[in-house]
């Protein structure tokens, strides 16, 4: 039979990480992108719950969550640390976007890591223009700082994720969903934080990555933008333990769009 609890768990800061358990079998956390909750990955979280003890949490700052005093990239490390040892000492990860980069520091960290799934990392690793602009987090930060979190939004989806101006004024005709964007925008330099030095169109460092030895399956759609899939081939060849797979008729946003399409080859990789 199928359990669902909501519960918290205590990170090293003593902050708490909500998230929602669901089914039975080997533990998967799902680790959320940018400008994103577990509401996001539910109906994912709900495909994968039968064969597997999926952990969906809001990360710190998000949701139900709490938030430490000062942020830093190794608190999130920890808050992950802490579902693993709830999982009962290892575990899976998937992350989508910034979640993934997030996921993959933590195995790189040495954390437990069973299997890795990684949904098109944002690494810029060409000089084509597919980078956020320079001086981005600043620019973010001023605009959070001058209480305007909708156009922090506004300048994230159209600076750093390519999005139509038109495509972000029809969200804003939608008040649910413009509203939790807003809430969320404080986060936004958490997830520019997680991505640190690797925007900025130089081959990745492997080095930095040495410690990412779980099997990993790093995927992207190909109806995304070709930066992702620069990335995603950049990655594999550092990786000891890596391939890339490029899931047909998906976009950037598959993880709360197309969750069917994405749970199948979850399964069979992370079983």
């Amino acid at each position: 039979m199928r359990t669902t609890t909501t519960t918290t768990v205590i990170s090293r800061d003593g902050t708490p990480i909500a998230f929602e358990q669901l089914g039975a079998g080997p533990a998967v956390i799902l680790v959320a992108s940018a400008l994103a909750d577990r509401k996001d990955a539910a109906k994912l979280a709900r495909l994968l719950a039968p064969r597997f003890t999926v952990i969906n949490y809001d990360r710190r700052g998000r949701g139900a969550s709490g938030d430490g005093s000062a942020y830093t990239v190794e608190r999130e490390i920890e808050d992950v640390a802490a579902l693993i040892h709830h999982a009962g000492g290892s575990a899976s990860l998937f992350g989508s976007s910034s979640g993934a980069v997030l996921a993959l520091r933590a195995a790189a960290a040495g954390l437990n890591v069973d299997r890795l799934a990684l949904y098109e990392p944002p690494f810029a690793v060409t000089g084509d223009g597919f980078a956020p602009p320079a001086g981005f987090a600043q620019e973010i930060d001023a605009l959070l700082a001058a209480d305007r979190p909708g156009d922090a939004v506004k300048h994230f989806m159209t600076r750093a994720q390519g999005m139509p101006s038109f495509m972000v004024a029809m969200m804003r005709l939608m008040p649910g969903v413009w509203s939790t964007l807003k809430r969320l925008a404080p986060t936004l330099p958490y997830d520019i934080a997680v991505m640190g030095d690797t925007q900025q169109g130089r081959p990745l460092d492997a080095a930095a990555w040495a410690g990412a030895v779980a099997p990993t399956l790093v995927l992207t759609g190909s109806k995304s933008p070709a930066g992702f899939h620069d990335a995603a081939r950049a990655l594999v060849e550092v990786l000891p333990h890596a391939e890339h797979r490029t899931l047909a008729s998906l976009n950037h946003g598959a993880v709360m769009m197309a969750p069917h399409k994405l749970a199948p080859v979850l399964s069979d990789f992370l079983t």
